[in-house]
């Protein structure tokens, strides 16, 4: 049962306020703010994707409304790393205030960039490392390597006089990464040393128990399937996994195969990555869509996007038969990437349809060819016993992945009552080394639909379920309300309804006999006749087809 609204108390100077406004509860569209002194630092500013219950919706974003009236207090917001869910929200912010300054790696800053540079904004940049350490308004920020499916990810350390707290932002502590790049624990216990008030730990993993297996893992796994595929393999994943693509066209080098990358966000991504050196492309291996036409199906891969049964992504249209590249008898398909609570539903029905074509299908339940990019719950207890926090917040994950990491933390030690199990909009703040609870804010949806943001409402979904799911009822009705006589109709169309309209043939005399005898007792607005037609044949189809279509009257008065 989510926390009642409650206000919280006006801010003390000296007090760090923390504010999740996306990211907890869910998996996606994370985004906190930190407030001291009447400053506001923003940490990481994603999406959510949508689930099958929000039809026609393209993204959710995190609550910004929130800060809306606060957009001049907001001195940077930090990005973590370079996921969507952790930067695709940030042209709906800097619509707002473009100069916001955007802190974060060399890599997080390219890819946010070349977003932005979509939405036509020209942000304020600052590229930073592991070890650096910089200020900005009352917030002392520091910097630490960690290791996740992404190159160039940072965790960080925010120092202000009410204490300091570390971001872990999402991790995991691969020993071999293919990088080489470790998660820097020695950062972790310098700072659990100088201690450490509040940690707040990536939660997506937490239920998992022991290690996350290593990346490197994967690789050989992939050689092996493009290796014994007869014809064509399509490998999907996220377009931003680099170390992913890199396994690829290692795998495809070593089996004699070119690889064509497939999505528009594929291919700027890896164009990004290969320019600034994160992506090593062999030579002569990497071919475009055009020019790939003459290559036979067992000389070739497609890195493809889609990975999550997203309708518009490659993947699906090739499913759907709506791509150039066909799917056939012969062909491989990887889903080479985890699986998002919610999107279940939409990757198995990719797997079918894919299935049906007759392609064969590999994936994270029948081999070994992904890994997660998030600590399990061993990791966590390392990383707890080594910085010793004194409070503990798990953030990233649904409410079951933030129960099970607030349980590692108190294994090792942390209080219960340190242990802050918060969801969007729950207000902690931060003062003599404690950390509690002191308010519960409303946090909506905000929902991208084309190029409306947040015009979409819980009424809106509930109407485009209703019409995808029990059909849409026109009536259109003429009457002359004088003499009280229906003069054309009632004309009845139905959509999406299985029955014939001549069905409704048998409520035609009901609804003309309610509005005449409406319009007999004085009844003239066009807009009560209509309601009176509405509840007519509701209750007719309500009986008679056991539907509850959306019906739209219309009555027209001469």
């Amino acid at each position: 049962m989510p926390n009642p609204v409650m206000t919280p108390p006006a801010l003390e100077a000296g007090t760090l306020r923390i504010t999740p406004l996306g990211g907890l509860g869910e998996v996606g569209r994370n985004m906190t703010v930190y407030e001291i002194n009447g400053k506001l630092l923003v940490v990481d500013c994603g999406v959510l994707f949508p689930e099958e219950h929000q039809p026609g919706v393209d993204l959710i974003l995190p609550d910004i409304s929130k800060i809306e009236h606060r957009l001049g207090d907001i001195v940077a917001v930090v990005l973590t790393h370079g996921h969507e869910d952790h930067i695709g929200a940030v042209p709906y912010l800097l619509k707002r205030r473009e100069n916001i300054p955007l802190i974060g790696s060399k890599l997080t800053l390219a890819f946010v960039e070349a977003k932005l540079k979509e939405h036509r904004i020209r942000p304020e940049t600052r590229v930073v490392a592991e070890g650096d350490r910089i200020t900005t308004g009352p917030f002392d920020l520091e910097f630490i390597a960690v290791n996740h499916s992404i190159p160039d990810a940072l965790a960080v350390a925010i120092r202000t006089e009410a204490g300091l707290v570390i971001g872990t932002g999402d991790f995991k502590m691969d020993q071999l990464p293919l990088d080489g790049r470790i998660t820097d624990l020695r950062a972790f216990a310098r700072l659990g040393e100088e201690g450490v008030d509040l940690f707040m730990t990536d939660s997506t993993n937490a239920e998992v128990p022991g290690f996350t297996a290593l990346e490197k893992d994967i690789g050989p796994v992939l050689e092996r399937v493009i290796e014994k595929a007869p014809g064509k393999v399509v490998v999907a994943s996220f377009s931003s996994h680099v170390h992913r693509v890199q396994q690829v066209l290692d795998a495809a080098q070593k089996n004699g195969r070119r690889v064509v990358l497939l999505g528009r966000s594929m291919v700027r991504n890896m164009k990004i990555a290969s320019d600034l050196g994160y992506l090593t492309v062999p030579e002569g291996v990497l071919v475009d869509l055009k020019k790939s036409g003459d290559i036979p199906d067992e000389r070739i891969v497609y890195m493809s996007t889609g990975s999550q049964g997203e309708p518009m992504a490659v993947l699906a249209r090739m499913v759907n038969q709506e791509h150039q590249v066909e799917i056939g008898e012969k062909d491989t398909v990887i889903l080479a990437s985890s699986l998002i609570p919610g999107n279940e539903n939409s990757v198995y029905r990719i797997i079918n349809g894919l299935m049906k074509l007759g392609a064969n299908v590999v994936h994270k339940g029948n081999a070994k060819v992904h890994v997660s990019g998030h600590a399990s719950a061993g990791e966590l207890m390392y990383c707890y016993n080594i910085v010793r926090p004194k409070n503990v917040m798990p953030i990233h994950g649904e409410y079951r992945h933030l129960i099970a990491n607030a349980g590692v933390a108190i294994q090792t030690g942390v209080p219960q009552n340190r242990t802050i199990i918060g969801e969007n909009g729950t207000v902690v703040d931060l003062v003599d080394g404690v950390a509690r609870k002191v308010g519960q804010l409303e946090i909506d949806f905000i929902y991208v639909d084309g190029k409306s943001v947040g015009h979409v409402t819980d009424q809106d979904l509930s109407d485009r379920r209703t019409l995808a799911e029990e059909g849409f009822i026109s009536v259109i009705t003429v009457v002359e309300t004088t003499m009280g006589q229906i003069i054309s109709g009632p004309e009845i169309h139905a959509k999406g309804v299985a029955e014939d309209d001549r069905v409704f043939d048998n409520v035609k005399p009901q609804i003309a006999d309610a509005l005449e005898k409406a319009m007999k007792d004085g009844v003239t607005d066009p807009h009560a006749l209509q309601q009176i037609t509405r509840r007519t044949v509701g209750r007719w189809v309500g009986t008679k087809l056991r539907r509850k279509s959306l019906i739209l009257p219309v009555v027209v008065v001469v």
